[in-house]
């Protein structure tokens, strides 16, 4: 089991840890009270920092209730964090835009995060044909 070197940068939020029995994500707070104005861009900081180890990263997504209860939009819609982010002050933030006016406390639970294996290295082969019968449209329903 890979070992995270983490350092809080807010003594307001709760330590990380795994939600038992839910999910392999984990959630990430909001380090400070925040107010935003519809149409308004900020960072949110999520109050840590921390040394993946090499040939990992973290992907970052907001909750599946952060647009239903802050109506806060992830601009980046997946945040990428790779090991080479690791200095004491290298604080993990959300960019997040406002569709309406919010209220975000101190430790609310405002996105989550998993640490993942680097993609390994590839080669792509082109070719005439995939020889696979076509499903004859978009996305996995196959409807336009």
């Amino acid at each position: 089991m890979p070992t995270i070197r983490i350092r809080y940068l807010s003594d307001g939020i709760e330590k990380l840890r795994y939600i038992d029995g839910k999910s392999d994500w984990i959630d990430l707070r909001c380090a400070e009270t925040v107010e935003l104005k519809a149409g308004e861009f900020r960072l949110l900081p999520l109050g840590v920092a921390m040394a993946l180890p090499q040939g990992y990263e973290a992907h970052i997504a907001p909750r599946s209730s952060t647009f239903r209860n802050y109506g806060i939009l992830q601009t980046n819609s997946v945040g990428v964090v790779d090991e080479s982010y690791c200095g004491d002050e290298d604080e993990w933030k959300l960019p997040v835009y406002a569709t309406r006016d919010c209220h975000i406390e101190r430790n609310d639970r405002i996105a989550q995060f998993r640490i993942v294996e680097h993609q390994p290295t590839i080669r792509f082969e082109e070719c005439e044909t995939l020889g696979n019968a076509s499903r004859g449209g978009f996305g996995s329903t196959g409807r336009q």
